[in-house]
Formats: C-alpha cells, structure tokens, sequence
C-alpha cells in the first residue's frame, strides 16, 4: 500500500529486511506528498516498525518528522490482562480493561488520537498528508470494557460455516498461531492444527472483535471532528481482514476473502455526489496510491512496466480509482475498459501446517512454497506453487494445491471447485491469467 508495488517487488515476505536496501530505493506515497510540498506526519502504526522500515519508520524519507509511536504501545503484548478465573496478570487474547489498571493508565490508539488531533491543531492552511495507524481490532482485544456492552454474546449465536472447506488443500490452511499462543486460549487444549475452538470462546472472540471495532470507530469520529472536511481527502482502510471462524479459521495467515477483504471508504471534496456511492467493482490497495495522488490534483504517478517493476524509482503496479468516482448517469467511467482485479499472496514453508518452521510467518530463507490467488467479481482461484527465496523465483511446473471458489453462489468460499469437470474451462483460463501476472 505504501509503495504501491507488489510483494513481489518490494521482497518483503518477513519483517527482517529494510526494502530500499534490498529491492529498491522505491517512492512512497507520503513521500511523494513530501517531495510536493506537503507536510508529512505518521502516527501509530503505519510502516511495520523494526528492520523492515530501517528502525525509524522510513524517516526522514517519507516523514517531515519523526513518527509517532504511543508510550503504551511497549506493554501491547506484555501481561497486563486480569485474568477473570484467578485475577492474575497474564498476556490473554480476550483482555478487556478499565483504563485506570492500565499502564499509564491509558491505550495506544487512545495516545494516537490525541497526537493526530494535535499536530492538525498545528498545521493552519498548509498542505499536510497524515496518516494515523490504529492497532485495534488487532490481538489482543485490550479494549475498555464498557464496549464489550454495545455488542452481548447473545448477538452472536448463531454461527456461519466453521469447518474447512470441502477440498481444502492443508498448504492452504492457517493454524492461527498467533492466537493459540495467548494464555487465555492455550488452557482450551485446541488441538494442532485444524481445532476445533469451542463455541462459547467462538462467540466471545467475536464479541471482542466487535467491541475492538467500536473502540477505534468512535476514535476515528473523535479524530474526524477535528479535520477540516472542506479542504481534506479523508481515506480509510485497513491492512487485512481477519477471520472471525469462517472455515474453521481465525486470525489473517490465507487468501480468503476473510483475511484479504478490507473496508475502504474515501472522501474527497468536491467530489460527494447527492448520495453516498458504493462501487462494486474489485480493487486494491495497490490502487490507493495513484487514487490520492490524483484526488490531491499532483502529477500523475507513472504505471511500472510490467515486466520490471523494480526499474523505476517513482512508479506504482495500482491504478487510479478517480473514474470509478467519476461515474455519470449511465455508471459508466471513462476507464472502464480496465480490469478489475484484486491480487494476494501468501507463503508457506511447506504443505502442512507446522509450527517450526512457522507456517503462519514464515521466515523468508523457510518459504518454499508462494500461494497466488486472484479476486474477480465472481471467483477466487488461488494456486500454491514452488517458490526458491534465494533467487526469488516461481516455478509453475510444481503446484502444491489448487482453489476455486465462485461468489455466485458461495461468497463464503466453502466449497472447493477445483476439480469440478464442467468448470474445466474456467479454471485453464483463470490458472493462465494468473500465470501470466506471475510468470
């Protein structure tokens, strides 16, 4: 999102290389506004802090400042949830708190708020990009409880589909390890890998995820208070869905549609029709980079060449979404001719889910296999394949396992397709596009 390249242009598959050293000295969106006079301003989590953003979240290349990261964002995964069986301090996946417990007796996405809404207390009539990454609804679920209120467990009795899809191949399964190793969950005893949770911890972790929501979405109306909506472009998104038990499944590790859908809702000035505008069509946040920069009326950002990705310094894989905004009477836009696609990708270590090495986060010397899936308006195919991370390459002549789910009919992706003789055809045909984008 923030390069506007693919992973497999910025070879960042783990959380252990900086990019612009071992890809390319790539233009970013916040740098792009920089270089065009904008004042630039990260708060929370934006880049991946750590090695994978050079340890200053990319500054000062992308920022006019440092970044912003909360005093309390040190105690995210340390042991401060009172357990309610033995009132222990303990590092728990569900971890509702009253703010007074709290270290600093406040949360992160709380601190980020009052950051945002102080530096645009700053800004007066100067251009300024800001970006404001909150934490939640990412684990643990360390959210005041009175939000746990808005959302009883009764609300949530009735369960979709949580088993995994009928010719589910294992390379496509997540173990969701990230979970499993919270205290609260490890006393279950779920069994490795495939489960199942019991339904009255189902019901709660959805519950805690609804609260989580809630949190941040009244921060987000606290923070929007503050913004001029007359002279701002507003964007929200997020990084990742999550699944919430569908098929068996929690947490963001696959290319479902659960783990890879997202919320995006933008905002221009004068571009608000009469009405609010849902757009149907199948996009990216590859497509976010080029849409604002286009939206802020700056130069146009240059298509990378398809076949070298990497070449140019300034350039994006996305395209603009301003002519599906554009859209007269008629619903058609100017660039309607182009392909609406949504493009994933995740990486195995092998065919089985294993906890050493990671199946879920691999490291990038583990990976030997690359699942590349596509979203069009009616099907997802995904294919897992060889993949060697010593020289980056893909080799299509061993696939590990194949998926094809149709929305039509199953827009929970349920039911495996792959061999289904009748969608032969469709299969060749979508297996041979995405070889094609990923040769």
């Amino acid at each position: 999102m923030l390069t506007g390249r693919r992973p497999d242009t910025v070879r960042l598959y783990d959380f252990y290389s900086y990019w612009r050293q071992t890809s390319g000295n790539y233009t970013t969106l916040p740098q792009y506004f920089k270089q065009h006079g904008y004042r630039t301003h990260s708060v929370g989590k934006v880049f991946h802090p750590g090695a994978s953003s050079n340890f200053t979240d990319d500054f000062p290349l992308s920022w006019s400042e440092p970044a912003f990261h909360p005093l309390t964002d040190e105690y995210s995964n340390a042991p401060v949830c009172i357990d309610p069986a033995d009132g222990r301090l303990k590092r728990n996946l569900l971890c509702p708190v009253r703010l007074e417990t709290q270290p600093l007796h406040t949360l992160p996405d709380i601190e980020s708020t009052e950051e945002a809404k102080r530096f645009l207390s700053t800004v007066g009539r100067q251009p300024y990009f800001l970006a404001v990454g909150y934490r939640k609804p990412h684990i643990p679920f360390r959210i005041p409880a009175k939000y746990l209120g808005l959302h009883p467990v009764a609300k949530f009795a009735t369960l979709d589909p949580d088993y995994p899809p009928y010719g589910l191949p294992t390379v496509a399964w997540s173990s969701y390890l990230d979970v499993r190793n919270r205290d609260d969950f490890r006393q279950l005893n779920v069994s490795f890998p495939f489960g199942p949770v019991p339904d009255d911890f189902k019901l709660r972790i959805r519950q805690h995820y609804y609260a989580a929501v809630t949190f941040v979405d009244e921060l987000i109306g606290e923070l929007l208070q503050e913004v001029d909506l007359s002279r701002t472009i507003v964007a929200l998104t997020s990084d990742h869905g999550w699944a919430l038990g569908e098929h068996g499944e929690w947490a963001k590790y696959s290319n479902y549609d659960a783990a890879v859908r997202i919320p995006l809702v933008i905002r221009a000035p004068g571009r608000q029709a009469h009405h609010q505008q849902k757009i149907d069509n199948v996009v990216e946040l590859l497509d976010l980079y080029s849409t604002l920069v286009d939206l802020a009326g700056l130069p146009p950002v240059p298509r990378c060449d398809e076949q070298r990705p990497h070449k140019a310094t300034t350039c994006t894989e996305g395209k603009s979404l301003v002519p599906l905004l554009q859209r007269n009477s008629t619903g058609y836009g100017e660039n309607d001719g182009d392909e609406w696609i949504a493009y994933s990708q995740y990486p195995r270590p092998g065919t089985y889910p294993s906890l050493f090495p990671n199946s879920d986060e691999p490291k990038l010397r583990h990976i030997k296999i690359m699942g590349y899936s596509m979203r069009t308006d009616r099907f997802r195919y995904t294919a897992w394949i060889k993949f060697n991370p010593d020289y980056f390459k893909r080799d299509w002549s061993t696939i590990y396992g194949e998926e094809l789910y149709d929305h039509w009919i199953d827009p929970q992706e349920n039911m495996n397709l792959i061999d289904r003789a009748p969608l032969a055809t469709v299969k060749d045909a979508l297996r041979a596009k995405l070889q094609e984008k990923f040769p």
